[in-house]
């Protein structure tokens, strides 16, 4: 048997581009498919209050709508007035401030225009403050299956001190 000598030349070890490519494309591909853009969940031009209310308040010209949240003592929904009037429910609610922007222009005009503070009770479940901006903010046309925006400025007034325990 013969024994050779083997060189440096075919020792060399060559790397093989052609795989790696490969696989980075498949990789790419597979991660271009997988993702998913998630849309907006709402649009809400919401102003929070300051963190201790200050001194110099807003003109009321500017506030027409202040809706009234008050609790029960366990915390569920006592009662819902607007500017000192009373509301059974959130429907009611929707239909007085659809009945309020028809008064003033109709929703199209008035709706950037008009603006809702929300002042709620300091115990009062956080669901019913949802509610509120949902029955202000607007409604799905049953007609048309389309998003008719009522009121585009929402906020709160600054909240009560929590009682004493």
């Amino acid at each position: 048997m013969k024994i050779r000598k083997v060189s440096e030349s075919e020792t060399q070890i060559e790397l093989q581009m052609t795989p790696m490519i490969d696989i980075v494309f498949q990789l790419l591909v597979f991660f271009i498919m997988t993702f998913k853009i998630v849309p907006q969940e709402g649009d809400f031009n919401i102003r929070m209050p300051l963190a201790a209310p200050s001194q110099a308040s807003t003109p009321e010209s500017f506030l027409p709508l202040r809706v009234r949240l008050t609790q029960n003592p366990d915390g569920t929904l006592g009662g819902i007035s607007v500017n000192e009037q009373a509301f059974r429910d959130f429907t009611e609610l929707r239909e007085y401030v659809i009945s309020y922007l028809s008064d003033a222009g109709g929703p199209e005009e008035a709706r950037d225009e008009v603006e809702v503070e929300i002042d709620a009770d300091y115990g009062l479940h956080y669901e019913y403050v949802v509610r509120t901006i949902t029955a202000v903010y607007g409604y799905r046309d049953k007609a048309t299956g389309r998003i008719v925006k009522l009121v585009g400025k929402i906020k709160f007034a600054p909240p009560d001190q929590p009682p004493a325990q």
